[in-house]
């Protein structure tokens, strides 16, 4: 329970001394609290599961499960397996005795699933059956208005109504019981508005239908906008029955979409003989959404790619039982994303959600409830209605949804189309409907006729499946590329926000994902950031930059594309910073500066140009930041100035001490400057290092992989003051070669040039053994601070990293990310630390790739499916390195670059190979 016992009496006394003499607007009194944040305690018993039979109170709005009751099921258990207990609420209360004479409803905004409503011992009316809902008993004649009222609750978590069962209780995700939204009372003098629909255009034309009850004659409407000023002239119309419709134009309105998401108010007054008898305020926008055949979907006339996810209402904590404040946290990491759309999965969220996607700017397709089953006809009837009535007036909802994957019932869609006065479209998704394709999950290279080639507007409702480190950024750089470039593609949603993971009260507050079911978010349970997160914020950037190379005849330009829909680049803003680059921590010295915005219309090209200082090559790195209209960053992009040739420089020692060499049957051993280092004659492998402080565990490479190591005949030789090991090369029996050079001052610098084994080939490098429990972290210079995949490289930053050792599985307790293990890209050099000491190894070339041993297995995931492929070895240094598939394709699938590399090399020769130059300083400095 949130609020205390004195703060829920001082509220309900305000209630019960209100005055309700003006009798023109609407009271709300609330007997629970407002969401997740605000709770009451009402008196509470629980028949089946966790602490049955327990007479005790719980918090409304809640999951009763997420306090200790009942018992946890997910939508896929067993008949056997799935919670069948109800709940017992009893809550008592008092009213103003004003209210009188008044009509009083009883509201519930979500119930879980069934709930029979009495109210001082009798019915308030027909058992709702339906969990996501807001609906609604008018009990006026039921309460007491002079002392208490009791209020009783049954809550049945399995519906009596199998097709419920099917639509909401048995797909992929968590399922509770409980009241988990609001509870609230309404009251409204006898003659009142009761439903109000506006569809208000971007051309100025607005209309409305005002539905009443009671005797009222006429409605008028003013409309104001978001500064509270009176807008437009004042419509007024004469009720014919219990409906009156008015219309008009309003001159330049400024219109709503989700970059400029502009609210007016319409101030509704009902009228009886001329005397006002009710009032009340509705938000909306104007705005237009069109649908054209074989085209696209048009918002107020603008063609529009849809950046989307699908989201849950979920918290660990409390399940489906959100808050206000969720709602506006949900919707502004989203944006952070550079998002602008978002489903409801499965089901309609809570209205507050949707008011936060009205004034923050998200586009909404809201959904009837349905996972692979639907509502039978006269149950869906009903709940479309109610999803409807309490939504229709939300801009940020531009479609709606039949269901999901096949759990459609297409004798509602008339429902839909009768009751929406704005006739938004209507999807299916995962199905051919309306004009839309919009098959989940579909592979890159869909085919002929259904994707590049076919003729209906491509939007898959649910695409890249998120699970482990896979989907979500992994492949949607190669969607997006082809889906911007489509005419036909409207953009997307992916699969999905958040993990649900659920706090176990049962299970010693561990979170649960259902193993991998519930693992599908791009943010932990408790919106901890994965890689992905970047991934997406780059690639879904408003702002495009292309490729640009840093180079000594840079004169400041960067071409970029204006990827908004209606706001010019002018009404963003740009800074930069050039940086030097030390060890980690180290501040060597930065200038920043401002950047003009160029003037670049929605879709067109153009060039940002950078005044750089004269000596901007003295720095290391560039960062460009770009912030939206509201200063908000869209993306800060990074642009390597020093290249890993230069960096070197800083670390390379060649020394002047002697180098000692001695041999064995087996090993070349070499001494210089306090490091002592063992190689194998045969092999060519480094098999010891030593310095002052030990042993340093690092061995047995270079191993090349995916290609055949046929280093042979080695020998040692000095070369001036170094000392060289080195193979020889054989175009046909030893074409792979591998050369080291001792330094005086005890570095190391090896250089292996090799062939791919095969013509298609998933990685190719080198591998070093390094015991797993010695590491305690890293440093590096490079990309960061995410590990990457072939097919998710976008997201990082060039800089330099700092990361502790740690052993997670993405998408598993405990969240923390960055994953240590895995891919790092654009590495320079990379200090290895151990309890005992540390040792750098650094490169000269550039595209270098660090691996940091093989990331732990998820619980429960078909690795055989996203085949996150590793080398063998611990650490390696790769010139290529592998793609990860998602929880539905394997990463072939996922586009060009989730395929195989590709060496075509049928000449061997030393000119052709691959190379790997590292250097390593074993001395622990």
């Amino acid at each position: 329970m949130k609020r205390s016992f004195r703060s829920v009496w001082v509220i309900c006394l305000w209630f019960v001394g209100l005055s309700f003499s003006n009798a023109q607007t609407k009271t709300v009194k609330y007997l629970s609290g407002t969401g997740n944040d605000d709770t009451v305690l009402w008196d509470f018993t629980v028949t089946g599961g966790m602490r049955a039979g327990e007479q005790t109170k719980i918090p409304v709005p809640s999951n009763w499960e997420l306090h200790g009751f009942g018992q946890y099921n997910y939508g896929f258990d067993k008949e056997e397996k799935k919670g069948k207990e109800e709940g017992l609420y009893k809550y008592t209360f008092q009213v103003d005795k004003a209210w009188k004479g008044s009509v009083v409803n009883l509201v519930f905004e979500g119930v879980m699933t069934d709930a029979e409503v009495k109210v001082n011992g009798k019915s308030a009316g027909a058992i709702h059956q339906g969990a996501f809902y807001v609906f609604k008993y008018d009990i006026s004649k039921l309460l007491n208005y002079t002392g208490k009222n009791l209020l009783e609750v049954t809550v049945a978590k399995h519906s009596a109504n199998k097709s419920v069962n099917a639509a909401e209780r048995e797909g992929d995700f968590w399922v509770f019981g409980g009241i988990f939204r609001p509870v609230y009372l309404e009251a409204f003098p006898q003659d009142h508005i009761q439903r109000v629909s506006i569809d208000a255009k971007a051309d100025g034309q607005f209309r409305s239908i005002i539905k009443k009850q009671g005797k009222a004659d006429a409605v008028q409407v003013q409309l104001h906008d978001a500064a509270g000023r009176s807008y437009g002239e004042v419509l007024r119309a004469d009720f014919e029955g219990d409906q009156a419709e008015l219309k008009g134009t309003f001159s330049d309105p400024a219109l709503w979409s989700s970059e400029f998401p502009n609210l007016y108010q319409a101030h509704i007054s009902l009228f009886q003989n001329g005397k006002k008898v009710h009032e009340m305020r509705q938000k909306f926008g104007f705005r237009t959404v069109e649908v054209k055949e074989r085209d696209g979907v048009y918002v107020n006339g603008v063609k529009i790619k849809f950046k989307g996810v699908n989201r849950h209402s979920f918290t660990p904590e409390s399940g489906r039982t959100t808050s206000k404040a969720v709602s506006i946290h949900d919707v502004n990491l989203i944006k952070e994303m550079n998002m602008n759309a978002v489903r409801m999965a499965h089901y309609p969220p809570d209205n507050h959600f949707l008011e936060v996607c009205d004034s923050l700017g998200l586009y909404v397709m809201n959904e009837l409830g349905g996972w692979h089953g639907y509502y039978d006809t006269p149950t869906g009837t009903k709940l479309t209605e109610e999803m409807m009535i309490a939504s229709e007036n939300h801009p940020s909802i531009i479609f709606w949804a039949n269901g999901n994957e096949g759990g459609h019932n297409p004798e509602l869609d008339s429902v839909f189309f009768a009751n929406d006065i704005q006739k938004r479209p209507l999807i299916y998704p995962w199905a051919v409907y309306g004009g839309f394709e919009t098959t989940h999950y579909r592979e890159y290279n869909y085919g002929i006729g259904t994707y590049d080639h076919g003729h209906n507007i491509v939007m898959p409702t649910e695409f890249l499946h998120g699970m482990f480190d896979g989907g979500h950024g992994a492949g949607i750089e190669d969607y997006w590329k082809a889906m911007w470039a489509n005419p036909l593609s409207a953009g997307g949603f992916l699969w999905d926000f958040q993990d649900q993971g659920v706090i176990r009260t049962d299970k010693n507050n561990f979170v649960d994902t259902k193993g991998n079911l519930g693992a599908d978010g791009i943010v932990g349970p408790h919106y901890e950031k994965e890689g992905s997160f970047y991934t997406i914020k780059e690639v879904w950037s408003p702002i495009f930059f292309e490729k640009r190379e840093m180079t000594a005849g840079f004169d400041g330009t960067f071409h970029i594309e204006n990827r908004y829909a209606f706001t010019n680049i002018n009404q963003c803003s740009f800074s930069y910073e050039l940086k030097k680059l030390g060890q980690y921590g180290e501040d060597k010295g930065s200038r920043t500066g401002t950047i003009t915005a160029p003037d670049i219309a929605p879709y067109d090209k153009g060039i940002l140009k950078l005044d750089f200082p004269a000596e901007w090559r003295d720095y290391d790195a560039l960062y460009i930041t770009a912030k939206d209209r509201n200063g908000l960053e869209i993306f800060t992009w990074s642009f390597p100035i020093s290249l890993p040739n230069k960096v070197a420089q800083n670390f390379i020692r060649k020394g002047n001490a002697a180098i000692e060499t001695s041999e064995s049957d087996s090993s070349y051993l070499v001494a210089a400057n306090g490091i002592t280092l063992k190689f194998n004659k045969r092999s060519g492998f480094l098999e010891e290092v030593k310095n002052a402080n030990g042993v340093i565990p690092f061995n047995n490479g270079p191993q090349v992989e995916e290609a055949v190591t046929n280093y042979k005949n080695f020998t040692l030789r000095r070369d001036g003051d170094t000392v060289v090991i080195a193979s020889t090369f054989d175009k046909k029996e030893s074409y792979n070669t591998l050369t080291w050079t001792v330094y005086p001052s005890g570095q190391l610098k090896m250089h292996v040039q090799y062939f791919p084994k095969e013509y298609f080939t998933k990685y190719v490098g080198v591998n070093f053994s390094f015991p797993e429990d010695k590491i305690k972290g890293v440093e590096y210079m490079g990309n960061g601070p995410y590990r990457v995949w072939k097919n998710r490289m976008k997201g990082n930053q060039f800089g330099v990293w700092k990361k502790d050792y740690n052993d997670v599985a993405t998408g598993e307790v405990p969240f923390i990310y960055p994953e240590f293990k895995g891919y790092h890209s654009h590495m320079y050099w990379t200090k290895f630390m151990t309890d005992e000491q540390s040792f750098l190894v650094f490169t000269d070339r550039e595209d270098v790739f660090l691996r940091l041993f093989t990331p732990k297995e998820q619980q429960d995931t078909d690795w055989k499916n996203m085949e996150p492929t590793f080398p063998s070895g611990d650490i390696s240094f790769m010139n290529g390195i592998s793609a990860i598939g998602t929880k539905t394709q394997k990463p072939e699938t996922t586009g060009p670059m989730g395929m195989k590399h590709v060496y075509y090399d049928f000449e061997k020769e030393p000119i052709r190979a691959l190379h790997m130059v590292l250097y390593f300083d074993f001395s622990g400095q």
